[in-house]
């Protein structure tokens, strides 16, 4: 990694830190710190399971118990199991009737906060900012994606696949029926026959992409899916990089799929990794297009 990028990456990290008050000890003169206010305001009018917040923000359990317990003591919110009569294991978080007038008092705060940012700057600069904001939040979004193998019998990978049905069906001239196209077994993507990868974005699947390893063939690459949450942030790319890291890590030198005429956007990524269109491989009747791609030997 450069380390003029990385530099870079720290500077911003101490610029932003000090700029929104987060070394404070009381955020927005509230008296408590930034972590505690954030966590109220994501807990919100409405209340929520402790497990999402835990997931949402990224916190450690035991991390989150005591953020809890503070606000708890000091009477802001209240915490218990979401059913007396079901699971007494799911609890949530509720704002009590000070919660809820310290939250809204957080949220002017935080208005106040964004506009003592814009307000020095001029209406162009303020634009340049704004938009510089929104990219950088996309990109962090994307750095924040993990990619790890997963069971294909995994009920987050088989929500993928779902949804990698519904998109196609409504995309295909004349539908998507699963049973029709040529079957991708469970075992045929499970390691050292394959493997699937599923992606996630605060422990929620957005995307996913598998890949057979067929002996004496080239490897094939099957049901790359991004859902439209994260579409435009490179995930599509990244999977296929991982997907062909895979296949080459294990001795593949070559990797090739089929795709619909109608996923055009698939297409041009194809295109773009470097693949050659060439003669059909198999007999799928959804499809248009057959890719080929020669891949370099894995290093390390």
């Amino acid at each position: 990694m450069d380390q003029q990028l990385v530099a870079a990456v720290r500077r911003f990290n101490r610029t932003v830190t000090q700029r929104v008050g987060a070394l404070d000890d009381e955020y927005m003169a509230r008296g408590r710190p930034l972590a505690q206010a954030r966590l109220l305001w994501e807990i919100g009018p409405g209340g929520a399971e402790v497990a999402a917040l835990r997931v949402r923000l990224g916190l450690d359990s035991g991390y989150l118990s005591r953020l809890l317990r503070t606000l708890e003591s000091d009477g802001l919110v209240t915490v218990g199991p979401a059913d007396q009569a079901g699971d007494q294991r799911v609890r949530t978080v509720a704002l009590t009737a000070a919660g809820r007038t310290e939250w809204a008092e957080l949220d002017q705060r935080s208005d106040e906060l964004a506009w003592s940012i814009l307000a020095p700057l001029t209406g162009s600069r303020r634009d340049r900012l704004v938009a510089a904001m929104a990219e950088v939040e996309r990109l962090l979004v994307a750095s924040m994606v993990v990619i790890e193998p997963c069971p294909p019998g995994d009920p987050r990978a088989r929500a993928c696949v779902r949804a990698y049905a519904r998109d196609v069906a409504r995309r295909f001239d004349d539908g998507f029926d699963p049973a029709l196209s040529n079957p991708v077994h469970d075992e045929e993507l499970t390691p050292p026959a394959g493997v699937f990868l599923l992606a996630t974005l605060n422990a929620e699947p957005v995307g996913c992409g598998a890949v057979k390893l067929h002996p004496d063939a080239p490897a094939e690459i099957k049901r790359v899916w991004v859902s439209d949450t994260v579409r435009g942030l490179g995930l599509g790319r990244r999977l296929l990089g991982e997907l062909e890291r895979y296949a080459a890590e294990r001795g593949w030198t070559a990797v090739r799929l089929d795709t619909n005429r109608n996923l055009t956007e698939a297409i041009a990524m194809y295109r773009s990794a470097g693949y050659r269109e060439v003669e059909p491989y198999n007999t799928e009747p959804y499809a248009h297009h057959w890719f080929a791609k020669d891949l370099a030997p894995a290093t390390g």
